[in-house]
């Protein structure tokens, strides 16, 4: 039987998942400016990717997707394409129009509570034909792909932030989605971690789908060392209700597969 301070911890943490019972005040009600919809950077090297994905489709059977979807851990040698990897990129955290004027948003190829959007794409790449290895960003306002520099030692650093799964830390891309809360708690205020946290299964759910589409095996990270997963990304590892605050929430290994 768990003692008193376990379930008190229990209960606290489950309260997360539920609808608040009362309501804060949000920024967007206060009239406060909106958050950007996309983090800066300005990264050592820019890498245009493609929209034409004709090529890059082997399965357009939704059906046969759908039965086929599984985490897949295990990938040969086989290196992906940038238009592989565009096609996921797009299909994740791609963005199909952006509405507005003084407030905008962005309609995209996954759901968001309030179009509001608050991850972040981050791709430890270790083997893409025509990348070098490191760390990545994705700038979905202009499907671009920005390179932020090299990691010393990568695949042991990042098996270190990452439980030990080795297979994330070798497979030939490793997708990690920072969220920004502040985007969404701008309209939602308290509600804005629940629906954060629902948003982030679209997002990792459609590379499943896109894995499978195009030969590619996925398999989702949620067991990760927080201080140390930030720490590589270069984040803040302290609690803070900064409006910049950024953290990572999820992650996911692709590779190419055999037999798929």
């Amino acid at each position: 039987m768990a003692d008193e301070n376990t379930k008190i911890k229990i209960m606290e943490l489950r309260e997360i998942m539920k609808a608040p019972t009362e309501d804060i005040l949000s920024d967007q009600v206060k009239d406060l400016p909106q958050p950007p919809l996309e983090k800066s950077f300005k990264g050592k090297k820019i890498i245009p990717l493609t929209k034409n994905f004709e090529d890059v489709i082997k399965n357009n059977d939704f059906l046969s997707l759908i039965n086929a979807r599984t985490s897949k851990r295990k990938y040969n040698e086989e290196a992906l394409t940038q238009y592989e990897l565009s096609f996921l990129l797009w299909s994740t955290q791609g963005i199909k129009s952006i509405v507005g004027k003084e407030r905008k948003a962005t309609f995209r190829t996954v759901p968001s509570a309030g179009a509001r959007h608050p991850f972040e794409t981050y791709l430890f790449i270790n083997k893409v034909i025509g990348l070098q290895p490191g760390l990545y960003h994705y700038m979905a306002t202009e499907h671009q792909l920005e390179y932020l520099g090299s990691i010393e030692n990568q695949a042991e650093q990042v098996s270190e932030a990452f439980g030990g799964q080795n297979f994330f830390a070798n497979a030939p891309v490793g997708f990690v989605w920072s969220v920004i809360p502040y985007r969404t708690e701008w309209r939602y205020s308290n509600h804005a971690q629940k629906y954060a946290l629902v948003d982030v299964g679209h997002v990792c759910e459609n590379l499943y789908l896109s894995c499978e589409a195009i030969q590619c095996g996925a398999c989702a990270i949620g067991a990760y060392n927080q201080p140390l997963a930030d720490k590589l990304l270069g984040f803040d590892t302290s609690p803070s209700a900064d409006k910049e605050a950024e953290f990572v929430v999820y992650a996911a290994a692709v590779g190419k597969v055999d037999g798929n």
